[in-house]
């Protein structure tokens, strides 16, 4: 079991460095999101599918975190509930996409040109 004091410096760290972590993990998260929607509308396979929507996941679940961290000191600014709101658009996003492959969805490509065959790969 973690200690009290390791998951309260791992916080102070987070608010810290808060610009640092937001610069990046915003960015991530957006490009993995197109990077999954691509991959639905290209029909590639489902392990290179489900291994975006893995990786934006663990990003989302970072930002949370992040920003849990934030909410646990009483920091209620507007920024704050974008962040999770930016974060629980992208992860519906993600899992969105699965359930599309998962469940047979008709492919954009076909609703567009519904003589064109897919990829094989």
């Amino acid at each position: 079991m973690l200690e009290i004091s390791l998951l309260n410096d791992l916080a102070v760290f987070s608010r810290n460095h808060c610009v640092a972590i937001c610069a990046t993990l915003i960015p991530l998260i957006l490009l993995v999101t197109i990077q999954t929607l691509l991959l639905t509308f290209w029909q590639r396979t489902t392990t290179a599918l489900f291994t975006s929507v893995m990786i934006a996941s663990g990003l989302v679940m970072a930002l949370f975190i992040h920003v849990s961290t934030w909410f646990v000191i009483g920091v209620i600014h507007p920024v704050t509930f974008i962040l999770a709101t930016l974060g629980s658009v992208c992860l519906v996003v993600n899992w969105a996409a699965v359930a599309w492959r998962q469940w047979g969805g008709r492919s954009p490509q076909k609703l567009l040109n519904p003589y064109l065959k897919p990829m094989q790969f």
